[in-house]
């Protein structure tokens, strides 16, 4: 097994100074371990011993170029009896009603600013009302306990399991380290089912975002500041190091511009360690960043030159109010694009330059969009790439978009949910955010809210 990282820039190496090299992979005494014992950058982590006995940890993942793919039936995103087949009448008359008031958007305002102030003060039956409405259309569970029946009810229809731990930290090392530990256990959870194909975190929940801000700003770090920078890197290596000895996919997410290019950088270290046989570490891409495109074909030059995969996850962006707001306020041009359409062609070029380059690149379309979803499909079609070819996903909300992923995944693609947890409280500003995506816009209904009374109106009309 090829360990060696290669070459590294001058600047990769100043951000990777002080990281151990990892032993995890290449120690030829480390079958002598203790079976349940796991080390990740230089810190032993003991698992659960059932997990040891579910999933080979090296288990492979080919990369080998399938035959030719045979014609497929067109996909069409308008079956809602594929879409909504997982739902009884009665989760589907719930799901309406809720849909519905999201559609207010003066009801949302309010609600939203009620249910903050009621969680706050502990009225009781809040929490009861919230977790059994709102947070269970959008959300897995309170824990990685409580999301196994929604893992296995996704599973049944073959659309994969991404757990989001969406709590955010403190900003301190006892929160990086709490964070890091459940990521942990995510990627010990994914060791045991096909179910969960990939793990994912923030580099922000593993160490502090001035620190990243400050080094993509060439500041010079102060002694007590490089050795807290070193200790997020060690832990970032934790992660990558226990997802390549599970053979489990990583996805790093995107963040703001003003210190993306430092996790790009440290994304890619972790890429030329562990991505030397298949994508194991996957960058996040947001398009609706004007250069995002170009950064994608650099960083492909830079693996095919270092020998090592690339893994993709393509989205269109999360952060754009803010970035327009601090690019204005700092005086910089804003980095992103000048209209919707230009950043739709941003990324339907970007799934192109990847299905184009599949030889090297792994690729995921994190993507509500149906014509992007199905430009994808089309794309795969014309390289000959099988639905399910192992190098192309396709990954939605849980709670939303249920007509992409399910028949997507009815089609035989590759597909998985993202699918949030946390405690009730933690994770309300998302949603939040997702109950104000969900409201009718210019007196349009969602487009979730149409689909769900058109499966209304066909299972009435079928009884």
């Amino acid at each position: 097994m090829n360990c060696s990282v290669g070459s590294a820039s001058p600047r990769i190496e100043r951000l990777t100074r002080g990281l151990a090299e990892p032993t995890l992979l290449c120690n030829p005494k480390s079958n002598q371990r203790l079976p349940n014992e796991v080390l990740a950058g230089g810190v032993t982590f003991v698992l659960p011993l059932p997990i040891l006995f579910t999933r080979s940890f090296l288990a492979p993942m080919s990369t080998t170029p399938t035959a030719p793919a045979p014609p497929v039936a067109p996909i069409s995103f308008e079956d809602t009896r594929i879409a909504f087949e997982a739902k009884s009448d009665g989760e589907l008359r719930t799901m309406y009603a809720l849909f519905a008031a999201m559609n207010n958007g003066s009801l949302v305002q309010v609600g939203s600013s009620l249910m903050q102030s009621a969680l706050k003060l502990g009225f009781p039956g809040t929490k009861f009302l919230i977790k059994n409405s709102i947070f269970k259309q959008f959300c897995g569970g309170e824990t990685i306990q409580e999301c196994q029946p929604v893992i296995a009810e996704l599973g049944r229809y073959h659309i994969g399991t991404i757990l989001d731990y969406s709590v955010e930290g403190t900003g301190n090392d006892r929160s990086f380290d709490r964070t890091r530990d459940e990521i942990l256990a995510t990627i010990a959870m994914a060791a045991t089912t096909s179910n969960i194909p990939f793990s994912v975190f923030k580099v922000t929940g593993l160490l502090p975002t001035a620190l990243l801000g400050k080094m993509q700003a060439g500041t010079a770090l102060t002694a007590p500041e490089q050795a807290a920078f070193e200790r997020g890197q060690q832990r970032l290596d934790a992660l990558c190091a226990s997802a390549h000895q599970h053979d489990v996919r990583l996805f790093v997410d995107a963040e703001e511009s003003w210190f993306q290019h430092t996790i790009d950088e440290l994304t890619e270290t972790m890429m030329q360690r562990y991505n030397q046989e298949r994508a194991i570490v996957w960058n996040t891409y947001q398009l609706y960043r004007h250069d995002r495109l170009e950064a994608l074909q650099a960083a492909h030059d830079r693996a095919v030159a270092g020998g090592y995969y690339l893994g993709v996850k393509l989205v269109r962006g999360a952060y754009m109010e803010k970035e327009a707001r601090v690019a204005k306020q700092r005086g910089h041009a804003t980095p992103i694009n000048s209209s919707k359409q230009a950043t739709d062609d941003l990324y339907n070029e970007s799934l192109r330059y990847c299905v184009n380059h599949i030889d090297r690149i792994s690729l995921c379309a994190g993507t509500h969009n149906e014509a992007s979803s199905l430009l994808l499909t089309q794309l795969m079609q014309q390289a000959n790439l099988a639905p399910g070819d192992e190098r192309v996903w396709f990954a939605q909300l849980y709670g939303m978009s249920d007509n992409l992923s399910y028949n997507l995944a009815h089609a035989g693609y590759r597909t998985a949910k993202y699918v949030p947890y946390g405690p009730v409280e933690a994770v309300m500003p998302y949603l939040l955010r997702r109950a104000n995506e969900n409201t009718a816009i210019a007196g349009q209904s969602s487009r979730e809210f149409l689909l769900i009374q058109k499966e209304l109106r066909r299972r009435k009309g079928r009884s």
